[in-house]
C-alpha cells in the first residue's frame, strides 16, 4: 500500500506506530452538515481496499464513516460531517480521529487532527436559536429582578458591532415587563421580576445584525418554573484539582455534583473559557484544547466558576471556585547522539580504550540529568565492555583465538530520565572484533625414512603447522630453497563452513574455518642411496586469513630430515666376464682353474659376493673355494684320456643384509689337458709341472677416442687455417730460392769439388768417432746445419771442413761471413 497524496497522511498512516506523527486539519466553526473535512487517495490495486473511522475523542457523533471510492486505479477516502453537526469553537475546538486504512493483510492506522477555529463571519442565528421551534431556556420565577437569563452576543461578534434587539410585542397584561438585552449580549430578566408567573412562557423574536448589512433572526422561548420546596447546593467536592498537560481534549477533569431537583451546571467565569467545558447535565469539567505548557504557561493555573442550577427554577442556583493546576508532565523520550553506534575495533585494542562517548538530552527538561544503563544481548555478561558514566569503554582483553571468544557484541545503552511517567531510550550498540594476526604459525622438526628405490609422488610424511591465532590451522606449507626432488602440499586440509570474518570488513556471512592441516610431503623425482643419503628441507608454514588485511601474514620454519635407506640396486660385474684357458690335470690332484674377480663399480664398498655354479660342471669335476674355481682330479676314474672342454657358468651374488640380491654370471671355457702317463714327472719334473699349473691370462684392452663434436669442428678449422698459413710460408721461401739460383755459381762450384777431392783422404780417419755417435742424430735422410763450422761428409763417408761460401753455396743460407767464420756441413744417411 502506498499513499499518493498527502504526503503527511503517508507519514501519519505508515509510521505512526514508531513516531505518533499527527495529521492536523483545520476546520472553520462555520462548516455544516455534508461538508467534506478532507479527501485523500490510496494505491491498493491487489485487494479491495477498506477505510474505517475507529472512534473520534471527544466522543460525538458529528463526523460520518469515511467513504472510499474508486477512480482509474486510486482509490479516493473522504471524511466528512454529518446531519447533526454544528461545530462551536467555544465549545470543542479539537477532535481526534483515528483512521485504519485495510489492503489485504495490510492493516495500517492513524490519527486525523481536527482543529475548530472562530469564524468572525459565522452567523450566531444557528442551532435551536435558529430553528423554528427556537431555543427554550428555563428560569424561576423567584429570579432576581434584571439577572441575566441567557447570553445572545457569542465572544467575537462585539468586534463586528454586532446588534440584538427584541423585535417581537411584549404587551402586557402577559408580560409582567419587557425582557431587555444588554451591550454585552445578555437577556436580563423584567425589572418587575416574574413572581407569580410560573407556567408562562414568554416567546421573543430577536434580531442580530452584524458586519455590513447581514443580519439573521432567532427564536427564544423564556418558560417560569415555580420555586421547589428544596434548596440547592454542592456536595463535598475539592476546589483544587491538579491534572497532567497530556490531556487529550476532551478528557475528564473533575465532575461537581450539587444537590437539588432537575440541576444543571454551566461555567460563570471565565467567559469565553477556552480550555475548559461543564456537562450541562452531568457536571462533568472536560478540556476543550491540548494543554501544554511548553507552548502557552498560562494554562499552568486556571481558576473555574461553576453554577449549578435547578432547571425548573433558574434562579435557584449556587457557584462554585475551582482552581485547576495543570502540571507538565513527561512526554518525551531522551534523544541521544549518536542515536545507534556501528564500530570496528581490533582485538588487540587495550583496556580502557574509550569506543565512544554519548550525549543525550530531555526535551521536556533541557540540562537535567539523566541515568544510563548497559545492557549485554550477546554474548551476554559485562565481560568485554563497560560503562563509565556517558562513555563506553573496552573493559576487559579481547581475545579472538578461541572458537566463539568474540568477533562481535551486541549491547544497548538504556537512557533514563526522572520525569513521570519514566520515559526512556535504548541506544542499540554492536561492537564488531576484528582479528588481528598476532602470532607466528610454527612447525616440529621431523625425520622421515624412505627407501631409495621409491617411485615418484610417494608420500613420505606429513609436516603439522600451528597457530595461536583464530582459526589455528589456517596454514600453507612450502619449501623454502633445498632439493627439488621433493615437494609439499601448500593446502592439504578440508575448509568446514561457520560464522566469523572475510579479509578485512566485518559481514554476517559465512567463513570458511579450517580443519587440522597437514603440509603432506611427497617424492617427486628419484633417489640414489650411493649419490645421496641424507636431505634436509626447510619447511615455511605461513598462515592465511587471520587478519582483515590479506597481505598481513606471518611465516615460521622447520627443518625436516629425510634419510635415504639402502637398496640393492647395481648388480654386480666381473672383469673379464669371458676367459679361456687350458690347463693340465695330472692324477690324483686339485689345480686352481682361476679366480674370478667381481665387483660393484657403484658401490665399492661392497665387497661380499657368493659364488657358484650354475652351469657346465656336469660331472662335479669343477668347484669353487669363494672366488677361485678349482678343478678337482681326485674323484677317481674314470680320468679323462683326450682333452676336453668345459664350458662353466659362475653366478656371482651379492651377500649381506641388502635385499633383494643381485646377481651376475661369469663365462669360463677350461680346455682340459689331460697328464700323459708316459711323461710321468720326478719330483722335480712335478715341481715344473706344478708351477705350470698356474694358467697365465692375457687381456688385450684396445682403447679408442672419440671426441666430442665441437672439438671436431674447432680442429678442422684450426687445421684449415694451418695449412693456410703453412702455404704462405713455402710460397715465400720458393720466392727467396729463386732468387738465389739465378746468381752465378760455377765457380764456387768449382772450388767446392776440388776441395772435396784433396782432402777426402786425410780426414777419412778423422770421421771415425763421430761416426759412433750416429744413432743418436735425427734419423733424416739429409739435413744441412749452418753452424760456425760444418762437417760435410760425402757418399764415400770423407768429411771436409767447407768454407763459409763454400756451405753458402751448398744450402743457400747466408751465414757468417762477414765474421770470417768457418761453416761446418754435415750429410748423414738414414738408417
Amino acid at each position: 500500500m502506498a499513499l499518493l497524496r498527502p504526503p503527511a497522511l503517508l507519514l501519519a498512516l505508515v509510521v505512526s506506530e514508531l513516531h505518533c506523527l499527527p495529521w492536523f486539519i483545520n476546520v472553520s466553526e462555520s462548516q455544516g452538515p455534508g461538508t467534506t473535512i478532507h479527501s485523500f487517495s490510496f494505491n491498493c490495486t491487489a485487494h479491495m481496499p477498506m477505510l474505517e473511522l475507529v472512534h473520534v475523542q471527544p466522543p460525538t457523533t458529528f463526523f460520518n464513516q469515511p467513504s472510499l471510492s474508486r477512480w482509474q486505479k486510486i482509490y479516493v477516502g473522504t471524511v466528512t460531517l454529518n446531519s447533526l453537526a454544528r461545530l462551536d469553537a467555544l465549545a470543542v475546538n479539537h477532535y481526534e480521529l483515528q483512521l485504519r486504512f485495510t489492503c489485504g493483510n495490510n492493516v495500517t492506522e492513524g490519527p486525523l487532527y481536527v482543529y475548530v477555529y472562530r469564524d468572525p463571519g459565522y452567523s450566531p442565528c444557528s442551532g435551536r436559536f435558529a430553528s423554528p421551534a427556537g431555543e427554550i431556556i428555563q428560569v424561576r420565577e423567584t429570579v432576581t429582578p434584571g439577572a441575566q437569563l441567557y447570553t445572545l452576543l457569542l465572544p467575537g461578534l462585539e468586534l463586528q458591532h454586532a446588534q440584538i434587539s427584541i423585535n417581537s410585542a411584549q404587551d402586557p397584561p402577559y408580560f409582567p415587563g419587557p425582557f431587555s438585552i444588554n451591550g454585552q449580549g445578555w437577556l436580563l430578566a423584567p425589572s418587575q421580576g416574574l413572581k407569580g408567573q410560573a407556567g408562562k412562557v414568554f416567546q421573543l423574536q430577536i434580531l442580530v445584525t452584524f458586519g455590513q448589512n447581514r443580519s439573521c433572526h432567532g427564536m427564544l422561548k423564556v418558560k417560569v418554573l415555580p420555586v421547589p420546596s428544596s434548596q440547592i447546593s454542592f456536595l463535598g467536592q475539592a476546589r483544587n484539582i491538579t491534572i497532567l498537560d497530556d490531556l487529550a481534549p476532551g478528557s475528564q477533569v473533575v465532575q461537581v455534583r450539587a444537590q437539588g431537583f432537575d440541576v444543571r451546571y454551566e461555567i460563570l467565569s471565565p467567559v469565553p473559557c477556552p480550555l475548559f467545558s461543564i456537562g450541562r447535565e452531568d457536571g462533568v469539567v472536560r478540556t476543550t484544547a491540548p494543554l501544554e505548557l511548553a507552548q502557552a504557561w498560562g494554562t499552568a493555573v486556571t481558576r473555574l466558576q461553576v453554577k449549578a442550577y435547578e432547571r425548573l427554577r433558574p434562579w435557584a442556583s449556587v457557584d462554585l471556585d475551582l482552581t485547576v493546576n495543570v502540571r507538565s508532565v513527561n512526554r518525551w523520550p531522551p534523544r541521544c547522539l549518536p542515536a545507534m553506534l556501528v564500530t570496528e575495533i581490533p582485538e588487540t585494542t587495550p583496556v580502557g580504550t574509550v569506543l565512544n562517548t554519548f550525549t543525550c538530552t530531555d526535551p521536556d527538561s533541557p540540562g537535567s540529568t539523566l541515568n544510563y544503563e548497559l545492557r549485554f544481548h550477546s554474548p551476554p555478561g559485562p565481560a568485554s565492555l563497560c560503562l563509565r558514566g556517558r562513555a563506553l569503554e573496552v573493559n576487559a582483553t579481547l581475545d579472538c583465538d578461541t572458537p566463539g571468544a568474540c568477533f562481535q557484541h551486541a549491547a544497548s545503552i538504556l537512557v533514563l530520565d526522572g520525569g513521570q511517567p519514566l520515559m526512556t531510550t535504548e541506544v542499540p550498540v554492536l561492537v564488531m572484533v576484528i582479528p588481528v594476526n598476532e602470532f607466528s604459525p610454527a612447525c616440529v622438526p621431523h625425520t622421515f625414512r624412505i627407501r631409495e628405490d621409491a617411485g615418484p609422488h610417494t608420500l613420505l610424511g606429513s609436516v603439522v603447522g600451528t597457530d595461536k591465532d583464530y582459526p589455528h590451522n589456517s596454514i600453507e606449507y612450502d619449501i623454502s630453497g633445498g632439493p627439488t626432488a621433493f615437494s609439499v602440499d601448500r593446502l592439504s586440509g578440508t575448509p568446514t563452513p561457520g560464522l566469523g570474518w572475510k579479509g578485512g570488513t566485518r559481514v554476517d556471512c559465512k567463513l570458511r574455518l579450517w580443519a587440522p592441516l597437514l603440509g603432506e610431503i611427497h617424492l617427486l623425482g628419484s633417489l640414489d642411496y650411493e649419490l645421496q643419503t641424507l636431505y634436509r628441507l626447510t619447511v615455511l608454514v605461513t598462515d592465511q586469513s587471520q587478519d582483515q588485511d590479506p597481505t598481513h601474514r606471518r611465516s615460521g620454519s622447520c627443518t625436516i630430515t629425510i634419510e635415504v635407506e639402502d637398496v640393492n640396486d647395481h648388480a654386480p660385474e666381473c672383469q673379464p666376464p669371458f676367459q679361456e684357458l687350458t690347463i693340465y690335470a695330472p692324477l690324483g690332484r686339485s689345480v686352481e682353474v682361476t679366480k674370478v674377480s667381481c665387483w660393484v663399480p657403484q658401490e665399492p664398498q661392497r665387497l661380499v659376493f657368493s659364488y657358484s655354479i650354475v652351469g657346465g660342471n656336469s660331472q662335479s669335476r669343477f668347484s669353487l673355494q669363494g672366488p677361485i674355481l678349482v678343478h678337482n682330479n681326485m674323484l677317481g676314474p674314470p680320468w679323462p684320456e683326450q682333452p676336453h672342454t668345459h664350458e662353466l657358468l659362475i653366478r656371482v651374488a651379492d651377500a649381506g643384509p641388502s635385499i633383494p640380491h643381485l646377481s651376475a654370471t661369469a663365462t669360463v671355457i677350461v680346455h682340459l689337458v689331460p697328464w700323459s702317463t708316459s711323461t710321468a714327472a720326478t719330483r722335480t719334473r712335478s715341481a715344473a709341472v706344478t708351477s705350470m699349473t698356474t694358467p697365465l691370462l692375457v687381456t688385450d684392452t684396445e682403447a679408442f677416442w672419440q671426441p666430442e663434436p665441437w672439438f671436431v669442428v674447432v680442429l678442422t678449422v684450426t687445421s684449415a687455417l694451418f695449412l693456410l698459413a703453412l702455404g704462405w710460408l713455402f710460397s715465400r721461401l720458393f720466392q727467396g730460392l729463386a732468387q738465389m739460383l739465378q746468381t752465378p755459381r760455377k765457380p764456387a762450384q768449382a772450388l767446392l769439388l776440388n776441395s772435396i777431392q784433396g782432402t777426402e783422404e786425410s780426414i777419412e780417419g778423422f770421421m771415425e768417432a763421430p761416426r759412433m755417435e750416429m744413432p743418436q742424430t735425427p734419423s733424416s735422410v739429409m739435413s744441412l746445419v749452418c753452424q760456425p763450422a760444418i762437417l760435410y761428409r760425402g757418399h764415400r763417408g770423407c768429411s771436409r771442413v767447407l768454407p763459409c761460401q763454400a756451405c753458402l753455396l751448398v744450402d743457400g743460407y747466408p751465414c757468417g761471413r762477414a765474421h770470417g767464420s768457418t761453416i761446418r756441413m754435415e750429410e748423414t744417411s738414414a738408417l
